[in-house]
Order: structure tokens, then sequence, then C-alpha cells
């Protein structure tokens, strides 16, 4: 049988769509190279780059998956030790979306998926969607966040799908590589993918108005192109909406490197192994009371750092 190499463009369960030069070819997954994959959920997902056999009738079967360059993944359900949720793999950047309301902005939200995006040593920036609905109630909590975390050298974009505020910047800032978007549901990623893909007709969801939570429209993951179809366009992960984010693998002596603001001072406190919790003579600490330091981010490393010690890395708070 023939082999080719291609992009895993959609995942189905126990189908994979992978686009290859010669165009889309649905796939299966060799039985032997799942047995391999014991340590996660899915071995193979959107973004990975495979080689796969071409069947008689047109179909593949993937045989080999590449090596990942980056990954987003989220423990699995029943949070069975060891065992991961990859959500998309190979990416060039990450792009946590967040509205102005209707969900409110979630800065706890932002710092895991900031921290998680340093982890992996994926490239992060940050999407502030439904601009439209920005009010004077919103307006200093949202430009204290957006100068706080451009402050911290995280590219931002401003977008509104009723306005088209930020769209053609967007569309140009993921005209190559891969890109994904994550966010809790009802912020608006289905909308921003239709905007920049009209054509897609994605499925939108309104609020839950009892929980002021989105409700969740999408139920695959799949790799959305920007312009043609073709091996070196720039794509969009389009995954289910996501209500926690975990901290995978992230251990609790090592959580306060992925925050960039503290690197340089991490040396600075009287004991090599400070948690910047409790312990005395904490630079960290200092910083923060000398509002060098943003008490909101130091409160964040607080709340994942409990969660880590528990081992309760999957939070949604």
């Amino acid at each position: 049988m023939d082999s080719v190499k291609g992009l895993v463009l959609r995942s189905t369960g126990s189908r994979h769509e992978v686009l290859t030069d010669e165009g889309v070819i649905s796939c299966t997954i060799r039985g032997k190279f799942r047995l391999q994959e014991e340590d996660a959920t899915n071995p193979v997902v959107i973004g990975d780059r495979v080689d796969i056999q071409i069947n008689n009738d047109g179909s593949g079967v993937i045989v080999e998956r590449m090596e990942r360059h980056g990954k987003l993944s989220r423990r699995a359900a029943g949070r069975k030790v060891g065992r991961e949720h990859v959500l998309i793999a190979n990416l060039d950047k990450a792009w946590v979306v967040q509205s102005v309301r209707k969900p409110r902005m979630n800065p706890g939200f932002i710092d895991r998926f900031l921290v998680m995006a340093e982890y992996r040593g994926i490239e992060a920036g940050i999407i502030l969607n439904k601009m439209d609905l920005m009010d004077e109630r919103a307006e200093d909590y949202i430009a204290f966040f957006v100068e706080l975390y451009s402050g911290l050298g995280y590219p931002m974009m401003f977008t509104s799908i009723e306005t088209g505020e930020g769209i053609e910047e967007l569309r140009s800032a993921m005209d190559s590589g891969i890109h994904v978007l994550v966010g809790p549901s009802g912020v608006g990623k289905s909308s921003l993918l239709n905007a920049l893909r009209p054509n897609l007709e994605l499925r939108t969801g309104g609020i839950s108005e009892s929980t002021q939570k989105g409700k969740h429209t999408t139920t695959y993951a799949e790799l959305v192109p920007i312009g043609a179809l073709r091996m070196d366009a720039g794509f969009i992960g389009d995954t289910p909406g996501l209500r926690e984010f975990g901290l995978v693998d992230i251990q609790a002596g090592e959580l306060s490197h992925y925050f960039v603001e503290f690197r340089d001072h991490l040396n600075e406190c009287r004991f090599p192994n400070c948690t910047h919790d409790h312990e005395p003579g904490c630079r960290i600490k200092e910083l923060v009371d000398e509002d060098v330091l943003a008490v909101e981010r130091y409160e964040s490393y607080i709340n994942m750092l409990r969660s880590v010690q528990l081992g309760d890395q999957d939070v949604g708070r």
C-alpha cells in the first residue's frame, strides 16, 4: 500500500480526517499504534502530523505519528493518575478567548491557561471578545487587566462580531501556522471562527440565564483552515468549550517558574526551595507588598499552588 504524510484536521472518535497533498482522506488508527499510547486517552489529535497507508477503497490507516513540538492537554475524565487528554498538537500559537461581559472576563482562567502555555513552551496571546458590550461598569475592570497582561508581554486582540472590530487583524495574525482558541463556553469562539470563515456556519449557543455560563456548541475537535485548504495554510483548532483547564504534570516546586514576572526574582528568596507562600524572607511576597508584582497574579499563583499541592489539578474557578 502507498504511504503518504498528512495533517489531522478532524477527530470524531474512531475516525480521523487527514489532509494530504492528494486531498482529505478518512482514516482509522492501526491497532498496534493505539496500544502503544497507554498514557493518553487519544493517541491522535488535531494538529498531529502522521504517516498513513492508503487502502484500495481510498480510505486510510494511520500507521505513525510524528514527534510533537507543542500540545495543550487536560486531565482525563476520572482523574486517573498518569492519564491526560490531549486537545491539540503542534501548536504555533495559543489564544485564550474571554468576553467583556456575558460571561464576564475570568482572570483566573487566563492565568491557568498562560501557565500551561509557558510550561509547554507555546507562544500565547489573549483575545478579548464582545467589545460591543463594553460599558462603564466593565471599563475600569477590563482596562486594569489589559494593562496587566500587556505589560507581561502577552499580545492582546480586541474583537466584536457585532461591529466587526478586530476581525481582519485576527485573520492576519493567523494566516500561517497552527493556532488554537481556548476559553469557557459562551465567550464566542465559534462566532469568531464563523467571522473568520463565514462559510463554516459553526453552531453557536446563547448564555444560560441561570448560570450566566455558555452553552456548549462544539462537539468534536476540528482544525479549521484560514483561507485555502492546503498543507501550508494557517489553521485554527476548534475544541469543545472548556469549563476547566488543568495544570497537568506541573509540580508545586516549579509552578512559580511559569509566572513570567516571577522568574527574575526566584533566586532572591532566603530559601532556595521557597514556595512563595508562608516562608520568611520571600522576595516574591515583598515585591507584591511593594506593588511591583500584581497582587491579582500572586493570588492566582496561590490558588494554583493549593490545587497542585492537593492533587486537584483540574480547577474551573
